[in-house]
């Protein structure tokens, strides 16, 4: 067996532990954000973002329960699957950075900014240890248009213009993953 045959063997094992209820539920919560957004403050939504994030993997073994899908356990003597867990740390590591930002600004939809860019991050570890090319063009999109989106929006709409492109990027994701 070659190395590539592997690695391939490893991906192959880690896209059998992925589910797509996470990616549902992610849509699902940027949904809410972007309609929260409408009519609550920046700075309950800035609360709501920070804690309802959370909230993301319950929804997604939910999901998968109602669905008739159960979530297996990533096998953690896989490389792949290591990768990709200690990627979510990074980007763990990275939410005091944004909370920080956030309060010396004193602009609460740089709370929003910054989860929508860390929580697409993720997509970058997934997208090679699935072999998906969809990861990196969901991460850049959704990195590149949240931004354009803050820059542009005016203050009362940010945090839904950014829901949005989030909710979009995950839309071009479904449409385009690959199907296993």
């Amino acid at each position: 067996m070659n190395e590539t045959s592997k690695l391939d063997d490893l991906r192959a094992e880690f896209v059998a532990t992925s589910t797509r209820s996470l990616p549902v539920a992610g849509m699902i919560f940027w949904l809410i954000i972007g309609c929260l957004g409408l009519y609550v403050t920046t700075g309950i939504l800035s609360y709501v973002v920070l804690f309802g994030s959370g909230m993301i993997f319950p929804l997604g073994i939910l999901i998968d329960r109602c669905t008739g899908r159960r979530m297996r356990l990533a096998n953690r003597a896989n490389p792949v699957t290591v990768l990709f867990l200690q990627s979510l740390t990074l980007v763990i590591l990275m939410w005091p950075m944004v909370i920080i930002s956030a309060a010396i600004a004193h602009n609460a939809d740089l709370i929003v900014l910054g989860a929508a860019i860390l929580m697409g991050l993720i997509w970058i570890p997934y997208g090679w240890a699935s072999n998906d090319p969809v990861g990196i063009q969901h991460a850049v999109g959704r990195c590149a248009f949240s931004y354009i989106a803050f820059i542009y929006c005016p203050p009362p709409y940010k945090a839904t213009a950014i829901s949005l492109v989030v909710c979009m990027a995950y839309l071009y994701s479904f449409l385009r993953m690959r199907k296993y």
